[in-house]
């Protein structure tokens, strides 16, 4: 009986092993470290000059869950409240469905299924992310797009 015992006491320390394990690898994964809420620092954009402006007076909120949704909302400051494009409806811009994580090319790809924008809905965004310094930098894939938005978490 001692000798049951001892060996279900083994499996159950060696179970609790792997789990821990593998709970301290996932922790240190790059799509572990998006999971949670973020706040908008800051956005980098090209100018009408071409040199790059920094805007932190854009607030916005960046949300991943550990089962794979994300949502994103910016809203603009009152002196843009007309600014509309792809992604924004006079000064806001709001978007959420699910995303997967690239860990090797280290994009994040937002599979839109709702938008304050109808034109978003259905398209796949992929973005590449770095952190630095506690904070997640988030910039386009796309060669001819220069921009960054940087984030911190909640």
């Amino acid at each position: 009986m001692k000798t049951l015992r001892s060996r279900a006491l083994i499996l159950a320390l060696a179970l609790a092993g792997v789990a821990a394990a593998q709970s301290a690898a996932d922790r240190g994964s790059a799509r572990e470290k998006l999971i949670g809420a973020w706040h908008l620092i800051a956005i980098e954009a090209p100018g009408p000059n071409g040199k790059v402006v920094r805007d932190a007076a854009v607030t916005g909120s960046l949300i991943y869950t550990r089962d794979g949704h994300m949502s994103v909302q910016l809203m603009y400051p009152a002196s843009e409240s007309g600014l509309s494009n792809d992604y924004v409806k006079n000064g806001y811009e709001a978007s959420f469905g699910h995303y997967d994580v690239d860990e090797a090319a280290h994009t994040v790809t937002h599979h839109v299924e709702g938008s304050i924008t109808p034109g978003l809905v259905g398209k796949d965004l992929t973005r590449g992310f770095r952190f630095v310094d506690g904070r997640l930098i988030i910039q386009s894939t796309q060669a001819d797009e220069h921009w960054s938005v940087t984030w911190a978490h909640n």
